[in-house]
Protein backbone atom coordinates (compact mmCIF):
# COMPACT_ATOMS: atom_id res chain seq x y z
CA UNK A 1 0.00 0.00 0.00
CA UNK A 2 1.56 3.11 -0.87
CA UNK A 3 1.83 6.31 1.39
CA UNK A 4 -0.96 7.93 -0.35
CA UNK A 5 -3.84 5.43 0.18
CA UNK A 6 -2.44 4.83 3.64
CA UNK A 7 -3.36 8.17 4.29
CA UNK A 8 -6.61 8.12 3.34
CA UNK A 9 -7.58 5.34 5.43
CA UNK A 10 -6.26 6.04 8.18
CA UNK A 11 -7.70 8.56 11.43
CA UNK A 12 -11.51 10.29 11.32
CA UNK A 13 -13.17 12.84 9.44
CA UNK A 14 -11.74 16.66 9.44
CA UNK A 15 -14.72 17.78 7.63
CA UNK A 16 -16.23 20.57 10.09
CA UNK A 17 -17.88 22.42 7.98
CA UNK A 18 -19.13 21.75 4.39
CA UNK A 19 -19.71 24.59 1.74
CA UNK A 20 -23.28 26.23 2.32
CA UNK A 21 -25.70 24.82 -0.39
CA UNK A 22 -28.14 27.46 -0.17
CA UNK A 23 -25.55 30.39 -0.35
CA UNK A 24 -24.43 28.50 -2.98
CA UNK A 25 -27.54 28.79 -4.74
CA UNK A 26 -28.55 32.44 -4.01
CA UNK A 27 -25.11 33.62 -5.02
CA UNK A 28 -24.87 31.85 -8.57
CA UNK A 29 -28.52 33.35 -8.93
CA UNK A 30 -27.06 36.90 -7.94
CA UNK A 31 -24.48 36.14 -10.07
CA UNK A 32 -26.91 35.73 -13.18
CA UNK A 33 -28.68 38.68 -12.29
CA UNK A 34 -26.53 41.00 -11.94
CA UNK A 35 -24.69 39.80 -15.24
CA UNK A 36 -28.16 40.05 -17.44
CA UNK A 37 -28.91 43.94 -15.85
CA UNK A 38 -24.81 44.55 -16.54
CA UNK A 39 -25.39 43.22 -20.56
CA UNK A 40 -28.69 44.93 -20.88
CA UNK A 41 -27.34 48.18 -19.87
CA UNK A 42 -24.05 47.52 -21.50
CA UNK A 43 -26.25 47.04 -25.21
CA UNK A 44 -28.81 49.51 -23.89
CA UNK A 45 -25.92 52.09 -23.56
CA UNK A 46 -24.24 51.33 -27.03
CA UNK A 47 -27.56 51.44 -28.91
CA UNK A 48 -29.52 54.77 -27.70
CA UNK A 49 -25.38 56.48 -26.98
CA UNK A 50 -25.99 56.88 -23.40
CA UNK A 51 -22.34 57.18 -21.68
CA UNK A 52 -24.39 57.17 -17.76
CA UNK A 53 -25.49 54.07 -19.09
CA UNK A 54 -22.26 52.14 -20.23
CA UNK A 55 -20.79 53.49 -17.14
CA UNK A 56 -22.99 51.83 -14.85
CA UNK A 57 -22.98 48.83 -16.80
CA UNK A 58 -19.22 48.40 -16.91
CA UNK A 59 -19.41 49.29 -13.07
CA UNK A 60 -21.93 46.02 -12.84
CA UNK A 61 -18.78 44.04 -14.59
CA UNK A 62 -16.68 44.20 -11.46
CA UNK A 63 -19.31 42.91 -8.96
CA UNK A 64 -20.09 40.33 -11.28
CA UNK A 65 -16.88 39.40 -10.92
CA UNK A 66 -16.45 39.60 -7.48
CA UNK A 67 -19.91 37.51 -7.66
CA UNK A 68 -18.41 35.13 -10.25
CA UNK A 69 -15.79 34.31 -7.64
CA UNK A 70 -17.44 34.02 -4.73
CA UNK A 71 -19.90 31.53 -6.62
CA UNK A 72 -16.62 29.84 -7.84
CA UNK A 73 -15.23 29.66 -4.34
CA UNK A 74 -18.26 27.41 -2.90
CA UNK A 75 -17.84 25.61 -5.81
CA UNK A 76 -14.31 24.48 -5.50
CA UNK A 77 -14.97 24.20 -1.41
CA UNK A 78 -18.12 21.64 -2.47
CA UNK A 79 -15.43 19.96 -5.00
CA UNK A 80 -12.62 19.21 -2.55
CA UNK A 81 -14.70 18.75 0.39
CA UNK A 82 -13.27 15.03 0.59
CA UNK A 83 -9.85 15.74 -0.25
CA UNK A 84 -7.68 14.22 2.69
CA UNK A 85 -4.88 16.92 1.02
CA UNK A 86 -6.90 19.66 3.21
CA UNK A 87 -6.02 19.03 7.08
CA UNK A 88 -9.83 20.56 8.75
CA UNK A 89 -11.79 20.55 5.10
CA UNK A 90 -12.28 23.41 2.94
CA UNK A 91 -13.44 25.86 5.08
CA UNK A 92 -10.16 28.28 4.48
CA UNK A 93 -11.17 28.22 1.18
CA UNK A 94 -14.16 30.29 1.38
CA UNK A 95 -12.51 32.67 3.79
CA UNK A 96 -9.57 33.59 1.11
CA UNK A 97 -13.09 33.99 -0.99
CA UNK A 98 -14.14 36.66 1.01
CA UNK A 99 -10.74 38.21 1.39
CA UNK A 100 -9.78 38.18 -2.45
CA UNK A 101 -13.53 39.99 -3.12
CA UNK A 102 -13.01 42.54 -0.08
CA UNK A 103 -9.60 43.38 -2.20
CA UNK A 104 -11.55 43.99 -5.32
CA UNK A 105 -13.59 46.69 -3.05
CA UNK A 106 -10.75 48.71 -1.83
CA UNK A 107 -10.42 48.69 -5.84
CA UNK A 108 -13.61 50.06 -6.74
CA UNK A 109 -13.68 52.60 -3.16
CA UNK A 110 -10.36 53.59 -4.76
CA UNK A 111 -11.79 53.93 -8.38
CA UNK A 112 -14.89 55.68 -6.72
CA UNK A 113 -12.93 58.03 -5.23
CA UNK A 114 -10.77 58.71 -7.76
CA UNK A 115 -13.49 59.61 -10.34
CA UNK A 116 -15.63 61.78 -7.38
CA UNK A 117 -12.35 64.28 -7.34
CA UNK A 118 -11.70 64.13 -11.44
CA UNK A 119 -15.51 64.99 -11.80
CA UNK A 120 -15.03 67.85 -8.82
CA UNK A 121 -12.53 69.48 -11.11
CA UNK A 122 -13.92 68.70 -14.34
CA UNK A 123 -17.53 68.58 -14.10
CA UNK A 124 -19.84 67.71 -16.58
CA UNK A 125 -23.70 67.97 -18.56
CA UNK A 126 -25.81 65.42 -16.39
CA UNK A 127 -28.37 64.02 -18.40
CA UNK A 128 -30.42 64.11 -14.61
CA UNK A 129 -34.42 62.17 -15.84
CA UNK A 130 -32.30 59.44 -17.96
CA UNK A 131 -29.16 59.17 -14.73
CA UNK A 132 -31.98 59.04 -12.25
CA UNK A 133 -33.97 55.75 -13.94
CA UNK A 134 -30.84 54.37 -14.50
CA UNK A 135 -29.61 54.75 -10.43
CA UNK A 136 -33.51 53.16 -9.56
CA UNK A 137 -33.01 50.33 -11.77
CA UNK A 138 -29.40 49.55 -10.11
CA UNK A 139 -31.06 49.82 -7.06
CA UNK A 140 -33.64 47.44 -7.88
CA UNK A 141 -31.46 44.64 -8.74
CA UNK A 142 -29.10 45.28 -6.16
CA UNK A 143 -31.71 44.90 -3.51
CA UNK A 144 -32.86 42.15 -5.12
CA UNK A 145 -29.54 40.45 -5.28
CA UNK A 146 -28.44 41.56 -1.23
CA UNK A 147 -31.98 39.55 -0.16
CA UNK A 148 -30.66 36.46 -1.93
CA UNK A 149 -27.13 37.17 -0.41
CA UNK A 150 -28.30 37.89 3.45
CA UNK A 151 -27.11 35.60 5.59
CA UNK A 152 -29.45 35.02 8.38
CA UNK A 153 -26.96 34.55 11.42
CA UNK A 154 -27.93 32.41 14.42
CA UNK A 155 -26.23 33.58 18.11
CA UNK A 156 -23.64 30.69 18.72
CA UNK A 157 -24.66 30.15 22.32
CA UNK A 158 -23.24 27.33 25.11
CA UNK A 159 -25.06 26.93 28.11
CA UNK A 160 -22.83 24.60 30.20
CA UNK A 161 -23.02 23.15 33.72
CA UNK A 162 -21.34 25.99 35.49
CA UNK A 163 -20.79 28.54 32.90
CA UNK A 164 -22.85 30.71 30.04
CA UNK A 165 -20.30 32.00 27.34
CA UNK A 166 -21.92 33.94 24.05
CA UNK A 167 -20.05 34.38 20.96
CA UNK A 168 -21.83 36.26 18.52
CA UNK A 169 -21.95 35.91 15.42
CA UNK A 170 -19.70 33.43 12.94
CA UNK A 171 -20.14 34.63 9.68
CA UNK A 172 -19.58 33.00 6.20
CA UNK A 173 -16.71 35.27 5.02
CA UNK A 174 -16.96 34.39 1.45
CA UNK A 175 -21.29 35.43 1.27
CA UNK A 176 -20.82 38.71 3.34
CA UNK A 177 -17.87 39.93 1.29
CA UNK A 178 -20.15 39.06 -1.93
CA UNK A 179 -22.94 40.97 0.29
CA UNK A 180 -21.01 43.80 1.18
CA UNK A 181 -20.33 43.83 -2.77
CA UNK A 182 -24.28 44.52 -3.73
CA UNK A 183 -24.76 46.22 -0.52
CA UNK A 184 -21.86 48.80 -1.68
CA UNK A 185 -23.17 48.86 -5.25
CA UNK A 186 -26.95 49.64 -3.80
CA UNK A 187 -25.71 52.67 -1.66
CA UNK A 188 -24.06 54.00 -4.80
CA UNK A 189 -27.59 54.01 -6.23
CA UNK A 190 -29.44 55.69 -3.15
CA UNK A 191 -26.18 58.40 -3.05
CA UNK A 192 -26.18 58.95 -7.12
CA UNK A 193 -30.31 59.31 -6.42
CA UNK A 194 -29.85 61.78 -3.80
CA UNK A 195 -27.05 63.88 -5.34
CA UNK A 196 -29.00 63.45 -8.78
CA UNK A 197 -32.27 64.40 -7.56
CA UNK A 198 -30.31 67.44 -5.99
CA UNK A 199 -28.98 68.21 -8.81
CA UNK A 200 -31.91 68.27 -11.18
CA UNK A 201 -33.94 70.22 -8.41
CA UNK A 202 -31.41 73.14 -7.24
CA UNK A 203 -28.82 72.50 -10.08
CA UNK A 204 -26.16 71.25 -6.89
CA UNK A 205 -24.48 70.04 -9.67
CA UNK A 206 -21.38 69.34 -6.91
CA UNK A 207 -23.75 66.75 -5.24
CA UNK A 208 -22.91 64.08 -7.31
CA UNK A 209 -19.06 63.93 -7.04
CA UNK A 210 -19.19 64.49 -3.30
CA UNK A 211 -22.05 61.64 -2.95
CA UNK A 212 -19.51 59.85 -5.04
CA UNK A 213 -16.38 60.39 -2.06
CA UNK A 214 -18.53 59.54 0.73
CA UNK A 215 -19.86 56.32 -1.05
CA UNK A 216 -16.12 55.27 -1.39
CA UNK A 217 -14.98 56.29 1.94
CA UNK A 218 -17.91 53.83 3.25
CA UNK A 219 -16.54 50.51 1.19
CA UNK A 220 -13.51 51.30 2.47
CA UNK A 221 -14.36 51.17 5.67
CA UNK A 222 -16.39 47.78 4.54
CA UNK A 223 -13.71 46.54 3.07
CA UNK A 224 -11.12 46.93 5.83
CA UNK A 225 -13.33 45.39 7.72
CA UNK A 226 -13.68 42.38 6.02
CA UNK A 227 -9.77 41.82 5.37
CA UNK A 228 -9.15 42.16 9.06
CA UNK A 229 -11.43 39.12 10.03
CA UNK A 230 -10.97 37.12 7.12
CA UNK A 231 -6.97 37.56 7.39
CA UNK A 232 -7.25 36.81 11.40
CA UNK A 233 -8.62 33.62 10.34
CA UNK A 234 -5.85 32.89 7.47
CA UNK A 235 -3.00 33.45 9.79
CA UNK A 236 -4.19 31.30 12.55
CA UNK A 237 -4.74 34.37 14.70
CA UNK A 238 -7.11 33.11 17.38
CA UNK A 239 -5.50 33.31 20.57
CA UNK A 240 -7.25 36.43 22.09
CA UNK A 241 -10.36 34.33 21.12
CA UNK A 242 -12.98 33.81 24.41
CA UNK A 243 -12.86 29.87 23.85
CA UNK A 244 -8.85 30.23 24.73
CA UNK A 245 -9.97 31.43 28.32
CA UNK A 246 -12.51 28.79 28.29
CA UNK A 247 -9.62 25.92 28.02
CA UNK A 248 -7.59 27.50 30.40
CA UNK A 249 -10.31 27.63 32.67
CA UNK A 250 -11.08 23.69 32.26
CA UNK A 251 -7.22 22.48 32.76
CA UNK A 252 -6.59 25.05 35.65
CA UNK A 253 -9.59 22.90 37.30
CA UNK A 254 -8.49 19.66 36.68
CA UNK A 255 -7.56 17.61 39.63
CA UNK A 256 -4.88 16.07 40.18
CA UNK A 257 -3.13 19.85 39.19
CA UNK A 258 -1.67 19.98 35.77
CA UNK A 259 0.90 22.82 33.97
CA UNK A 260 -0.02 24.15 30.44
CA UNK A 261 3.12 24.02 28.40
CA UNK A 262 2.07 24.65 25.12
CA UNK A 263 -1.60 25.92 23.30
CA UNK A 264 -2.80 26.49 20.30
CA UNK A 265 -5.76 27.19 18.86
CA UNK A 266 -6.94 27.58 15.23
CA UNK A 267 -10.05 28.14 13.32
CA UNK A 268 -11.09 24.98 11.40
CA UNK A 269 -15.02 26.03 10.62
CA UNK A 270 -17.37 28.48 11.47
CA UNK A 271 -17.18 29.11 15.08
CA UNK A 272 -15.17 25.53 15.25
CA UNK A 273 -11.63 24.99 16.59
CA UNK A 274 -9.11 23.05 16.73
CA UNK A 275 -6.96 22.63 19.60
CA UNK A 276 -3.54 21.14 20.00
CA UNK A 277 -2.11 21.09 23.83
CA UNK A 278 0.42 19.63 25.66
CA UNK A 279 0.56 19.11 29.28
CA UNK A 280 2.69 18.55 32.36
CA UNK A 281 1.72 16.74 35.34
CA UNK A 282 3.68 15.35 38.35
CA UNK A 283 0.90 12.38 38.80
CA UNK A 284 -0.94 10.37 36.08
CA UNK A 285 -3.72 11.87 34.45
CA UNK A 286 -6.20 10.21 32.22
CA UNK A 287 -6.35 11.67 28.76
CA UNK A 288 -9.49 10.78 27.68
CA UNK A 289 -10.96 12.52 31.24
CA UNK A 290 -9.20 15.77 29.95
CA UNK A 291 -11.06 15.48 26.36
CA UNK A 292 -14.19 14.69 28.01
CA UNK A 293 -13.52 17.77 30.38
CA UNK A 294 -12.95 20.23 27.26
CA UNK A 295 -15.52 18.84 25.26
CA UNK A 296 -18.48 20.98 27.19
CA UNK A 297 -17.42 23.65 24.99
CA UNK A 298 -19.08 22.85 21.75
CA UNK A 299 -16.75 25.08 19.72
CA UNK A 300 -13.64 22.59 20.30
CA UNK A 301 -14.28 20.24 17.52
CA UNK A 302 -10.87 18.25 17.46
CA UNK A 303 -8.27 18.02 20.39
CA UNK A 304 -4.77 16.83 20.07
CA UNK A 305 -3.24 16.40 23.50
CA UNK A 306 0.11 15.33 25.17
CA UNK A 307 0.90 15.12 28.31
CA UNK A 308 4.33 14.89 29.73
CA UNK A 309 5.76 13.53 33.44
Amino acid sequence: MNTISTIQEVGHSHHFDRANPIAKKNTLYATLLTFVTMVVEIVGGYYYNSMALLADGWHMSSHVLALGLAYMTYVLASRYANDFRFNFGTYKIEVLGGYTSAILLLLIAFFMAFHSVERIFNPVQIAYKEAIIIAIVGLVVNLACAWLLKDDHHHHDHDHEHHHHEHGHHHDMNLKAAYIHVLADALTSVLAIIALIGGMLWGAAWLDPVMGMVGSVLVFVWALGIIKQSGKILLDANMNDPVVEEVIEVINSLEPKVLIEDLHLFRVGKGKYGCILSLSSQEPIDKDEVKKALSIHEELVHISLEVKY
